[in-house]
């Protein structure tokens, strides 16, 4: 499908975040992704994934989290806020912000609406899913779950990937349970044998039968949620 790409910024509260908006040609309308980076940043895998996204009929965009910040203090900011307060910190504020552009970009459909994202991102996918009735469907890739866990009962349906033997495998395995007593729709996956951040076709770690298989998982059950022609 034929695409256009761009980088944008968007307003969120008394600052301008930095993106990367991609779209299939066309009038539409389009469900909308939200894509969310792990700890290295809006680089040119998640540029990639996005393009990916846009292939696949979503309009797509990517948020920077670190706009005009160092990287490393924002890392250790958002640790504490998984820690400390998980449903309510200003990553979250920032994704909810990224959400409204989206919607008010030419062609989105503001009725099917979700997320994707990676380790750091994935976290945030799960605990901000528990508190904006907006996004009907997620993606966490090595997510961690919001603090207190019941959170998730407010959640919508989640598509999950974690690799074995990985501090974020339990995380998985403890969300399905929970998605399992709250009747939501869900499929998680613990892929063994593969490491962190195993869907990074940029890095030492990137395991490409594992990246297939939850690609596919993925764009299956966002086209039954949200609908997209995939």
């Amino acid at each position: 499908m034929s695409q256009v790409a761009q980088s944008i910024s968007y307003q969120s509260a008394s600052r301008q975040i930095n993106g990367y908006l991609a779209r299939p040609e066309g009038d539409g309308p389009f469900p909308g992704i939200v894509v969310i980076h792990e700890a290295f940043g809006l680089n040119e895998n998640i540029k990639d994934i996005t393009r990916r996204l846009a292939d696949a009929g979503y309009i797509a965009l990517a948020v920077d989290l670190f706009t005009g910040r160092n990287q490393a203090l924002c890392m250790f900011r958002f640790m504490g806020g998984f820690i400390f307060n998980s449903l309510n910190n200003g990553g979250i504020h920032d994704l909810k912000a990224a959400l409204t552009y989206l919607t008010e970009q030419p062609g989105v459909d503001s009725q099917r609406l979700g997320a994707i994202g990676f380790c750091m991102g994935g976290s945030f996918a799960i605990a901000w899913a528990c508190t904006d009735n907006r996004l009907k469907a997620i993606a966490p890739f090595y997510g961690m779950n919001p603090r207190p866990l019941e959170a998730v009962a407010r959640m919508c349906p989640v598509v999950g990937s974690y690799p074995d033997k990985d501090f974020t495998t339990s995380h998985g395995q403890k969300l399905d349970v929970e998605l399992d007593r709250y009747n939501i729709s869900h499929d998680i996956k613990i892929y063994p044998g593969t490491k962190h951040s195993f869907f990074n076709d940029k890095g030492s770690r990137y395991d490409a039968a594992a990246s297939e298989d939850a690609w596919g998982r993925i764009t299956k059950f966002f086209g039954e949620h949200i609908g997209a022609n995939v």
